[in-house]
Formats: C-alpha cells, structure tokens, sequence
C-alpha cells in the first residue's frame, strides 16, 4: 500500500508534505504537524504574540518527542526546512533554541538550513545567532556551516556586527577559538569577500586566540589572489617577525603568486631561502617557478629546475611537462619541445595526478 502524507497548508499556500508509515503515524509527526497547523492559526489572532504562540506549541512537541522513534531528527529536520520556506525563519530558530534548551539535539544539518535561509534572506540577526548555537552545541563543525555563514554576509557591509560576531564566537569556542576563526576566515576567502576576511584576521590579534601558521598561510593565499603583492610580502615577512617559522605551505603559496604577478626575481630570492630553511621544494614549487620561468622565456634556467625535481625524485606532472614544451615552441626550439613530448608520452603512467597538488596541512 501506497504511504499516507500528511499535508499541512501554511501561510503564502506552501504545502508541506512529509510521508509517514500507512498503519502507524508518529506522535511527532502529529505533534509538529499540529503545531504547525496552531501557529498559522493562533499567530494571526492579536491576542497572542509569536512568544505565546511558540510556547504554547513548543510543550506539545517536547511531549511528543519523549516517545517519538530514533527518526526524530529527520523528521524535525523535515519540518524546520518547511518552516524556512514557508518563510518562518525566527520560528524556525527558536524551535531549534528551544528544543536545545531541552537537550534536544537534531545534529548540524538543521541548523544549516535555518543558516541558509537566514542567509539568502539578509537575516543577520538569526544567521549570528544560530552560528553561535552551533558553536556552543558541537566541537566540530561541517564546512558547510563556515561557508553558509560566509555567504550570509555577502549582502551584509556592517563591519560592527561581524567583528561583534568573531569576538563572541571566539569567546564561546574557547579552547579551540583558534580552528573556529581560521576556518572563518577560510569561507570568507572563498566566498572572495577578502576584506572581510583581513578585518577578521585584524580582530583575531586582538582577541584571546591569535593567529598561528595556518592563519596566516590563509592571509598569505588571500592578499596574493586579490593581487596585493607588496601586502603579501609585508605579511609574509611581519609572520616571522611575530615568531612563526614559514612551512613549505607559505613558501608555495608565496612562489604561485609571485610567478603570477611576474615578479620571478623574486621568486629565486625565496626558493634559496627556502632551501636555508631546510624546506626542501616539492611539486607545488617546482611548478610555480618553471612555470613562471617559461613565461618570461627563461628556458634554460625552467630546464635546470626540471632536472632538479627530477633527481630528487620529486615526479613531474603533466602541467609541468606542457609547460616546458609550450615554452620551447614559443622560443623556437621545436627539437626541444618534441623530445619533451615524447618524454612525456613515456612516462604518462607516473607522473604526478591533480591528488599530488592538494595542500597538505590545511584545518
């Protein structure tokens, strides 16, 4: 037999639909339905505010909760959702408030879709409030969280509010502040909000966490993809005044951007120090610099540096190898770019694959 559905008409004609077994309906499945059902009715009476309404309603799910099966959190998952697109986020918030505050837990996917919806609705005020939930229910958090929290302040330039936000998430994951903001300041990044991610990492120094290696190899990778070269190496230069001793990390993300801009003089200036470091290059580097050096027509000097990777063992990659033959076409020596080629087809069963140039030691 075909599962029955309970169908629940909110405001704004959104159906919500959630299917539950033929011969038997959940307690909860009929305790938030009707809470549902109460809330769209009650709330449009003047009599009760969204405080007496939610409280009314919030103590026949508690009640139904108690004897619900394990699938509780999918099920409250399910309805939260519809909550948010029915467009009832701050009801939403406080059911999973609520329902915290009875030592509930429905897991991080239910907060991230109040997070979303927050979100995309420029709803600042739960996006923060439901982020520090989080934080204070989970010692770790999915990535998905970071960035929805990012994203949710793409529209949003008040700078107050969210150094506010850094300051008591900060606060509120302390001992481990430091992760929690690093991988803040990571989805701002990627989200390509850079300045929010700077004014962040300027608030951090303030705050009892500070920045470590990964925070400022974050700030590194930043300032060299929105261009600020001169930033960049201020930075680099301000981390080992602070005591934080450079990683092959910092150094590559250093090389990429520095071949990048073209500054390649440069790069020979740091790959040297690098090697003083006692940091030996590895594939990340040796691409940069070949790469850059066959730009500026410095085969010679891309040669010597493939023949290094080589014989520290180091396996080319297929990038590295099209590299040196585009490189060789351009300066004419179309003998050069055929032997590379032929090198290449020969050694495709060992040279390095895209797994090979993930970076290693980001949290």
């Amino acid at each position: 037999m075909a599962p029955q559905r309970i169908h629940v008409f909110p405001r704004k004609s959104c159906m919500i639909s959630i299917p539950v077994a033929s011969t038997w309906i959940s307690p909860l499945v009929m305790g938030i339905t009707e809470i549902i059902v109460n809330y769209k009715l009650i709330a449009s009476q003047a009599s009760l505010d969204e405080e007496e309404v939610l409280e009314r309603n919030l103590n026949q799910i508690f009640s139904a909760i108690e004897n619900a099966p394990k699938s509780t959190a999918k099920i409250c998952a399910a309805y939260i959702e519809n909550l948010c697109k029915a467009g009832d986020i701050s009801i939403a918030a406080r059911v999973l408030q609520s329902l915290w505050n009875k030592n509930i837990f429905l897991g991080p996917d239910a907060y991230n879709i109040v997070l979303a919806a927050a979100g995309e609705r420029n709803n600042i005020e739960i996006l923060s409030q439901v982020f520090r939930d989080l934080v204070m229910s989970y010692r770790s958090l999915p990535s998905t969280s970071y960035f929805n929290l990012a994203k949710g302040f793409v529209n949003n330039n008040d700078h107050v509010l969210l150094l506010r936000l850094v300051k008591e998430v900060s606060e509120l994951a302390y001992p481990r502040s430091t992760l929690v903001i690093n991988r803040i300041i990571f989805a701002f990044a990627e989200s390509r909000q850079f300045d929010k991610a700077l004014l962040i990492f300027d608030r951090m120094k303030e705050l009892r966490c500070k920045p470590d290696l990964v925070t400022h190899n974050t700030v590194l990778d930043i300032l060299g993809r929105a261009e600020r070269i001169d930033e960049m190496l201020h930075e680099f230069g301000s981390m080992k005044e602070a005591g934080i001793i450079p990683d092959f990390i910092s150094y590559n993300t250093l090389l990429n951007h520095l071949q990048k801009a073209g500054r390649l003089e440069l790069c020979l200036v740091y790959i040297k120090e690098m090697g003083e470091s006692g940091i030996e290059p590895d594939l990340l580097t040796y691409t940069a610099l070949i790469h850059g050096l066959g730009r500026l027509g410095k085969i010679e000097e891309s040669l010597r540096l493939f023949s290094e990777m080589k014989m520290k063992q180091v396996h080319p990659s297929i990038y590295i190898y099209r590299s040196l033959i585009n490189s060789s076409k351009k300066m004419g020596k179309m003998e050069l770019a055929m032997a590379l080629l032929e090198e290449m087809n020969a050694s495709l069963p060992n040279l390095a694959g895209p797994g090979d140039f993930k970076r290693k030691g980001r949290k």
